[in-house]
């Protein structure tokens, strides 16, 4: 008994009291933080509610890159040249299972800004002021940043995408026929994998801010970026094609280097010293830093005709909450 009421003042003084600070208990913090999630799934489950009831639409929306092509000339989709894609389910839950996941991402994506709140609210405390003037904007440019990554792939990379590999299909004389688990798999992965690209500079910044990397460093390590961007997009791309591949690692490589340049611009000047990994000659960072810091179609696509209303008609842009 009296080793047990040992082990549990060792356990209070040595592993929870160092976890404790001046103002909020440990076990405050986890009730907070249980608070916190608590209402951002709530939030996210109402949301998602809503995103099912016009998951039919939301399906439609996604598969019109498909079949057109965007022109930012004239801010409208035309249609390509493809034959019609019908598209077939091959298991009984199968549809319902894709309008379920491409609501609930919807869902997930509407209440990115009220999760990111929350997460604030429970990380402030414990930020200084200089810390908080940082993280606030850095949170809302990240946010912005995902979204506009979600919206280049759909609106550029993945109609292009599609038509090149539907296209290569129908040249070699398949017949086109796909699966919707399929085809909202791979459209699902394409968004989400450039939203999270276009994050790639501000996590470079932010590493460089904390005094992590600074800008010399990262053009040191350019040729193995290269390498890496498409090391990852092999793994990260949906189809093993090279196409695929070179879509995916080229904007990553290109954000890296703009992430040298937030380095530049954002990062730490006279930090932790750090040994440089690559020399080892135990210069600290900031110096290395100083002494190097000055050195540095529209595819048009045909316009054709929509084919006759059939079972598997061509699907445009949705006019309104009309089912597929």
């Amino acid at each position: 008994m009296a080793d047990g009421s040992k082990f549990r003042k060792w356990l209070q003084d040595w592993v929870f009291a160092p976890l404790e600070d001046k103002k909020m208990p440990v076990m405050e913090h986890l009730v907070e933080l249980q608070v916190r999630l608590t209402r951002a799934v709530v939030v996210v489950g109402v949301v998602f509610v809503g995103t099912f009831f016009y998951a039919d639409m939301l399906v439609q929306w996604l598969r019109v890159p498909l079949q057109n092509m965007f022109i930012p000339g004239t801010l409208r989709w035309v249609p390509t040249d493809l034959p019609v894609i019908p598209f077939v389910f091959l298991a009984p839950a199968e549809a319902l299972w894709q309008n379920v996941k491409v609501a609930a991402l919807f869902a997930l994506v509407l209440s990115t800004p009220y999760v990111l709140w929350e997460a604030w609210q429970f990380v402030l405390p414990g930020l200084h002021v200089q810390e908080r003037r940082f993280v606030g904007p850095f949170v809302l440019i990240s946010a912005a940043a995902f979204y506009c990554g979600l919206l280049f792939s759909f609106f550029f990379v993945l109609p292009f995408a599609l038509n090149f590999l539907v296209s290569y299909g129908v040249n070699a004389g398949f017949i086109p026929q796909l699966s919707i688990a399929q085809y909202v798999g791979f459209a699902l992965w394409f968004l989400l994998i450039f939203g999270l690209i276009f994050e790639v500079p501000l996590a470079i910044t932010l590493m460089a801010k904390l005094g992590w990397v600074n800008a010399p460093s990262l053009k040191r390590y350019r040729k193995w970026a290269f390498l890496g961007a498409f090391v990852v997009a092999a793994v990260l791309t949906p189809t093993p094609d090279p196409f695929n591949q070179c879509l995916m690692a080229l904007p990553m490589y290109v954000f890296y280097e703009v992430g040298i340049v937030g380095a530049r611009v954002f990062g730490r000047e006279g930090g932790r010293d750090t040994v440089d990994s690559t020399s080892g000659s135990g210069v600290p960072a900031a110096a290395a830093a100083g002494a190097s810091g000055s050195s540095n179609g529209q595819g048009k696509a045909r316009p054709t005709q929509p084919p006759a209303a059939t079972e598997d008609r061509y699907v445009g842009v949705p006019s309104g909450g009309g089912r597929r």
